[in-house]
C-alpha cells in the first residue's frame, strides 16, 4: 500500500476515535452510560432514545440512502437536544464530528435540555420534519459527490478480492471529484427514481464536465470504479457519462502502457504483471455423484462460484468451478473427486476487436489479424492523451470506436480504412484524453475491457477504498454477516 494511502487510514482513525469520545461524553451528559454509544445497534437504539425518536427507526437507518438522510436527521436531533440548533451548527457536526462531538462532550456550557422532539413543541411535526429532511439531503449529496460513496458488489466479477454482498466505500478524492453534467437531477439517484424506472434526471441543462484535482492518479493495480462506456450495457439507454452504470475492476494497464496476454499471465511492456493473491481462473471438475449445497458451502463456494452440468456419458457429475488455484487443489484432495481440470481460453467469441476481418479459427487468408482471446490477448496499446496513430484498418479495428464515441469529436464516419470527422478524411489521429483497461480478479467469469474496450478518463468515478459490511445472503441467519471483512482495505 503507497505511503499516502496509510495516512489515509490514519486520517479515519484520527477521525473516528475523537468522535466516538465525544459521542461518549454525550452519553453520559444525556444520563446513559458512555459505554453504550460504542456498540453497534444497541448504541444507535440508545441515541434514538436521547433526541425522542422511536426506537423502531433502528430499521429506516440500515436502508441505503434512506438511512443516510435519516442518520443526518438524527444528528441534527442531537445537536438540538443540547441547545445547539443554528444551520452552521448542525452543519458542523455532520462535516466535522471528530472536531464538533468532543467540543459539545467536554464544554461545561453544553448541557443536556431533553430529547428534541420534546423541547421543540412550538414547530409542527411538518415543519420540523421538512428542515432535517431538507438538510439531511443537501448535506448527504455533498458528502456522496466529494468525499465517499457507497457501493455494493452485485456479481463475482472480483472474486475472490471482492465478494458479492460487499459493501464498499468508494474514495471520490483519490482520483478527483467529477463535477455533473446533469444539474437536473433528484438528489441521491443515480438513472432511474428509486424503484420505478422513471429517470431520475433530465437534460433540459447540460454543462461540459471537469474534475477537480485529486490526491492521485489512476494507477496499475489500483481497483476502480468507472461509468461502464458501452450503451449495450447501460440498458441500450445512451445515458450521460456520470450516470452510466457503474462498474468495479482492476486496472491492469494504464494510458501509453502496451498490455499483452499470455497463457493468462498479464504483461505489461513487456514485463509481467503482479498477479493479485485473490485471482480465480474456471476449473472443470468431475465427481462421483452431486456434491451436497453443505460440502460447497464448507469449501467456501457460494452459487456465483460453480455451476452444475450434470451427469455426464461415464456416469460422473460435472461442474464448472471459479476457484483460486489453492482452493483449486484443496478441492484436488477431496476423496469424491475424480478430476480436476484447468480450463484455457483459447477462442473466445466476443473479445476485441470488432472488425469485418476479425479471424476467430484461423483460415485461409494468413494476412488476417487479431486472433485473440481472453487468455491469449494482444499485444495492445493503451491509448493517452496527446499521442498520435496512424490511421488504417488496422488502427481503426483498436481505435476507431474509442475515436467516434469516447473522445469528444462530432460527425465521426469510418468507411473501410478510412476515418472522417467532420467530412474530412484523416490520416493520423490525436487522443484527446487518456484510457485505461480494466479486468476482474475472476478472469474466467468477468465482463472487461477484453470485451467491451477502454476507459475512458472521464468515466472514472473513484477508487475502492474498504469494506464496511459483508453479507453474505446465501449463508443461514448466523452466518450471513462476514464479520472477518470488516474495515477491510481493498488491495
Amino acid at each position: 500500500m503507497a505511503g499516502y494511502e496509510y495516512l489515509i487510514m490514519l486520517g479515519f482513525v484520527l477521525v473516528f476515535v475523537p468522535s466516538y469520545v465525544g459521542m461518549w461524553k454525550l452519553f453520559e451528559k444525556a444520563g446513559e452510560p458512555g459505554w453504550k454509544s460504542l456498540i453497534p445497534i444497541y448504541g444507535q437504539i440508545v441515541l434514538l432514545k436521547i433526541v425522542g425518536r422511536p426506537w423502531s427507526w433502528i430499521f429506516y437507518l440500515l436502508i441505503p440512502v434512506i438511512g443516510q438522510i435519516i442518520a443526518i436527521g438524527v444528528v441534527a436531533d442531537l445537536l438540538k437536544s443540547f441547545g445547539k440548533e443554528k444551520v452552521h451548527q448542525i452543519a458542523a457536526a455532520v462535516v466535522f464530528p471528530f472536531i464538533y462531538f468532543p467540543y459539545m462532550g467536554f464544554a461545561k456550557d453544553v448541557k443536556y435540555k431533553g430529547p428534541a422532539t420534546q423541547i421543540h413543541g412550538e414547530k409542527s411535526t411538518r415543519q420540523e420534519w421538512t428542515e432535517a429532511i431538507g438538510f439531511a439531503v443537501i448535506a448527504a449529496t455533498l458528502i456522496r459527490w466529494l468525499i465517499m460513496e457507497a457501493y455494493t458488489i452485485p456479481t463475482p466479477s472480483m472474486e475472490n478480492s471482492l465478494l458479492v454482498g460487499d459493501f464498499l466505500f468508494v474514495s471520490k478524492f483519490h482520483y478527483g471529484t467529477r463535477t455533473t453534467t446533469t444539474p437536473l437531477q433528484i438528489p441521491l439517484t443515480h438513472q432511474k427514481i428509486w424503484f420505478t424506472n422513471v429517470p431520475s434526471y433530465l437534460e433540459w441543462v447540460k454543462l461540459p464536465q471537469y474534475r477537480l484535482p485529486g490526491i492521485s492518479k489512476v494507477k496499475r493495480e489500483d481497483v476502480v470504479v468507472f461509468n461502464v462506456p458501452p450503451k449495450g450495457l447501460n440498458d441500450g439507454i445512451d445515458y450521460p457519462v456520470d450516470l452510466k452504470t457503474n462498474y468495479i475492476k482492476r486496472c491492469v494497464a494504464v494510458a501509453g502502457d502496451t498490455l499483452s496476454i499470455k497463457d493468462q499471465q498479464v504483461y505489461i511492456n513487456g514485463v509481467a504483471s503482479p498477479v493479485p493473491p485473490e485471482i480465480q481462473f474456471s476449473y472443470l471438475i468431475l465427481s462421483d455423484g452431486p456434491i451436497s449445497e453443505r460440502n460447497l458451502s464448507a469449501l467456501g463456494l457460494s452459487v456465483e462460484d460453480y455451476q452444475e452440468h450434470g451427469r455426464q456419458g461415464d456416469g460422473k457429475f460435472a461442474y464448472q468451478m471459479w476457484l483460486t488455484k489453492s482452493r483449486a487443489e484443496e478441492i484436488k484432495t477431496l476423496p469424491y473427486i475424480r478430476a480436476i481440470e484447468a480450463q484455457k481460453r483459447i477462442h473466445d467469441e466476443g473479445t476485441i476487436p470488432y472488425s469485418s476481418y476479425y479471424d476467430w479459427y484461423g483460415g485461409p487468408d494468413s494476412t488476417r489479424l487479431f486472433r485473440w482471446s481472453t487468455d491469449n490477448f494482444g499485444p495492445l496499446w493503451i491509448p493517452k492523451e496527446g499521442a498520435t496513430i496512424n490511421i488504417d484498418k488496422s488502427t481503426l479495428a483498436l481505435y476507431g470506436t474509442t475515436i467516434k464515441l469516447y473522445d469528444h469529436n462530432k460527425n465521426v464516419k469510418i468507411d473501410g480504412d478510412k476515418l472522417f470527422i467532420d467530412g474530412q478524411p484523416v490520416t493520423s489521429y490525436t487522443f484527446k484524453q487518456n484510457y485505461y483497461f480494466m479486468m476482474g480478479d475472476n478472469r474466467h467469469n468477468s465482463l472487461d475491457s477484453r470485451f467491451w474496450g477502454f476507459v475512458p478518463e472521464d468515466h472514472i468515478v473513484g477508487k475502492a477504498f474498504f469494506i464496511w459490511l459483508s453479507v453474505d445472503k446465501g449463508s443461514g441467519l448466523a452466518n450471513r454477516i462476514r464479520w472477518n471483512r470488516f474495515f477491510k482495505l481493498i488491495k
